[in-house]
């Protein structure tokens, strides 16, 4: 499915294609929830890396958050590039380089007609802030971490994967 998305202002827009458009799993974790969440937790999307075309690229900055060292001592800066307009500060989508294939947009930033998703899984409730409310249906998955399920096999189990073109 080809998705265009777009930050607030307009000043970055961006097409990508995507066959893992359905916006399903909402993340939970501190990181996600401060940089894209709009109600306690963000939806990332699933895309082809090699097709994202970006307008407005000078409005582009990159956020890597610090994260704890395994051992409890002190920091270190994340793999994951979340890139951010510097006009009006919206999130746009995340990349990886441990999966360089691979691009995340925000739901938010999408402006194409998302499909409905038939459920939803909340991933890393284990970190959700105390206010935040798990709505959905009470046999919706909830995982305290993420789940086993990556982004393509949940589409691909439901029937729901899309064609990407290149």
């Amino acid at each position: 499915m080809h998705l265009k998305g777009s930050c607030h202002c307009g000043k970055v827009r961006f097409s990508v294609e995507s066959a893992e458009p359905v916006p399903f799993m909402r993340c939970y974790c501190s990181i996600c929830r401060k940089t894209a969440g709009a109600g306690g937790y963000a939806i990332n999307l699933g895309a082809d890396a090699g097709t994202l075309k970006v307008t407005g690229k000078r409005f582009l900055k990159i956020y890597r958050a610090r994260l704890p060292n395994e051992n409890g001592a002190g920091t270190h800066l994340s793999k994951a590039r979340r890139h951010f307009c510097t006009f009006c500060g919206s999130a746009l989508w995340v990349w990886d380089p441990t999966w360089p294939e691979l691009v995340h947009p925000h739901a938010g930033a999408v402006d194409t007609a998302l499909p409905a998703p038939p459920d939803n899984v909340h991933c890393l409730v284990g970190s959700k802030a105390p206010w935040v409310r798990i709505e959905g249906r009470p046999d919706d998955p909830r995982f305290k971490n993420y789940p086993k399920l990556s982004l393509a096999q949940w589409h691909q189990s439901k029937g729901l994967t899309s064609p990407a073109k290149r």
